[in-house]
């Protein structure tokens, strides 16, 4: 019975001594207090009251805020910044024996780096800087961390919280720089409206020049033309008149019909050859003949 309970024992140790390591994590084995081994994923036995697990070490990356912290700029402002580390432990040893706590000493480590970073940056500076401010840090906690078997992938500052006036003060500025922008974009806009206005009053007389222009055009094309037509037809009868050969009678009758048509006009005072004045009696005697030889009705 007591074999029985011995066996039941020890089969109990020696189960409760078996360890199987989950992925992405690593264990620390130390035998009689000294440092023995590193347990990767996978099952394990671990000798019992002769080793124990020392520090169970996770190898994912980690992120870790720390609060707030007090520093001081170049030009005096207090302000208050807090960061974000991003962390992974690539030698589970120098983790469990570089530092007695290793969180500690990081935040430690990222206080006294940002106070030095920003006490070499004025407070424009400061705003302006994160990328730079981040890269040096990252840089310098890197270096710092790989006794401690961690190695440090990003570092952000998450907030940059200055004094209360300088906060009043940047929000004024601000809302000066969207004023002046505005005022510019005003400004701008009706000077664009202006322009457009001014080039369409010059396209608009530029079209009215034209087409007047045009109009005079065709108005002196068609008064060329019709003077073109009066003299080729004056042209066509004189050709006709000689194609004919009239006598000196006929000339001096076309005459006499010629000033006819003149004294027609506004003219007070018309001279008329005697040549023209024969012809206008002869005219007369001819009408009075034939008068005096129609029958009376």
């Amino acid at each position: 019975m007591i074999f029985l309970i011995l066996v039941l024992i020890v089969v109990i140790i020696l189960v409760s001594n078996i360890k199987i390591v989950p992925q992405a994590k690593a264990y620390t084995i130390e035998r009689l207090g000294s440092y023995q081994g590193t347990w990767q994923t996978g099952l394990h036995f671990k000798i019992p009251l002769i080793e124990k697990i020392a520090r169970k070490v996770t190898l994912k990356e980690q992120v870790v805020d720390f609060e707030p912290q007090p520093v001081i700029t170049k030009d005096n402002v207090t302000m208050q910044i807090d960061t974000v580390v991003y962390f992974q432990i690539t030698d589970p040893k120098l983790f469990t024996y570089g530092v007695e706590n290793p969180m500690a000493a990081i935040e430690n480590l990222t206080a006294t780096t940002l106070r030095n970073i920003i006490g070499d940056l004025e407070l424009d500076e400061t705003l302006t800087s994160r990328d730079v401010i981040n890269s040096k840090m990252r840089t310098i906690l890197d270096e710092a961390t790989d006794a401690w078997g961690i190695k440090v992938n990003r570092v952000e500052l998450k907030n940059i919280i200055p004094p209360k006036a300088i906060q009043e003060s940047m929000e004024k500025q601000m809302k000066a720089e969207r004023e002046r922008r505005e005022a510019i974009l005003v400004a701008e806009g009706q000077k664009q409206s202006a322009i457009l206005v001014a080039q369409g009053e010059k396209e608009s007389m530029v079209l009215r020049a034209d087409a007047k222009r045009e109009a005079q055009i065709k108005e002196a094309q068609g008064q060329a033309e019709a003077l073109m037509t009066v003299q080729k037809a004056l042209a066509d009868s004189l050709v006709l008149l000689n194609e004919a050969a009239p006598n000196d009678k006929v000339l001096r009758l076309k005459a006499l019909e010629a000033f006819t048509k003149a004294a027609d006009g506004k003219a007070t005072k018309i001279i008329i050859p005697s040549e023209i004045q024969g012809m206008a009696g002869l005219a007369t005697s001819l009408k009075e003949v034939w008068q005096s030889d129609t029958p009376e009705a």
